[in-house]
């Protein structure tokens, strides 16, 4: 399933003393089955674009396209698209209400009017979707959970609606390191195994350098380049001019570059770098 964007504008309070565009002229198309980074400084404008993408915000112009069809076109049914496309806010374990995990999960499928036994069926698959065991978890409340597993419950709760993409803003923002690397090692899976395409909004360059088969660099509301992370991040010049770095192995490379190690250009992760040095290493020592 594809999402495409076309010249897509948003003004708040357009007409207004407080009018500020926040998206500019954007056009992108993210195809099925990617894992799409979007990046940029703060005020960039990365939240508001992805608030299109299930139609929680209406454009000024331009469209937003759901495998084709016009999200605001008129006399669709955008209930029915929206299902298509899972957003998850930052901070979702903030939405959390229900008395148990089981109960929260279920809220959405409940409210399609779905069948006892397929609810159950929808809970159980995001329970261990989001690596949450169904007999340990499901009658516990949520308020009694980790702030990490509370944050995997609100997921679940978007995947029960089994979205064909899964939007995420900053999932991993407030969480400690090992909660961190649960929610995003979770996220790679759902993308891995779980078939979802996956566009996820982060300010941490290493995250999606790990991650990403497809960035989105974004710079005062405009779309600045799109590409696979090896060509996003070999333009360091770039990403230094809108206020951005690259993963701490480029910058390791640039430092060893400017000490005369010939190095590739395009190298940025860290079990890249680690594999050319000691290769270089193995080299140098047959010498």
């Amino acid at each position: 399933m594809s999402l495409e964007l076309k010249h897509l504008t948003h003004t708040y309070s357009a007409g207004s003393a407080f009018e500020s565009v926040a998206i500019k002229d954007v056009s992108l198309t993210i195809e099925d089955g990617e894992f799409v980074c979007i990046v940029g400084h703060t005020g960039s404008g990365k939240s508001t674009l992805v608030q299109h993408f299930n139609g929680l915000l209406k454009p000024t112009s331009g469209q937003v396209l759901v495998d084709g069809e016009d999200m605001n076109g008129k006399d669709v049914d955008k209930r029915r698209i929206r299902q298509k496309v899972g957003l998850v806010f930052q901070y979702p374990e903030y939405q959390l209400f229900e008395e148990t995990v089981a109960k929260d999960i279920a809220f959405g499928p409940k409210n399609l009017g779905l069948a006892p036994e397929e609810i159950d069926r929808r809970v159980r698959r995001a329970m261990e979707l989001v690596h949450l065991d169904y007999d340990k978890y499901a009658e516990r409340s949520p308020f009694e959970l980790s702030g990490g597993q509370m944050r995997r419950v609100a997921i679940a709760g978007v995947l029960a609606m089994e979205p064909k993409v899964l939007v995420l803003d900053e999932p991993a923002a407030g969480l400690d390191p090992h909660g961190r690397d649960r929610i995003l090692n979770m996220i790679r899976d759902l993308h891995s195994q779980g078939g979802v395409t996956v566009v996820m909004v982060s300010h941490s360059m290493d995250d999606c350098a790990r991650l990403a088969t497809q960035m989105v660099v974004m710079s005062k509301g405009e779309l600045v380049t799109t590409g696979t992370p090896r060509e996003i991040f070999a333009q360091q010049d770039m990403m230094a001019s809108i206020g951005l770095g690259v993963p701490q192995a480029a910058l390791l490379c640039l430092k060893l570059r400017e000490k005369g190690i010939d190095l590739p250009p395009d190298l940025y992760t860290t079990e890249e770098v680690s594999r050319y040095l000691l290769t270089m290493w193995k080299e140098a020592s047959r010498c």
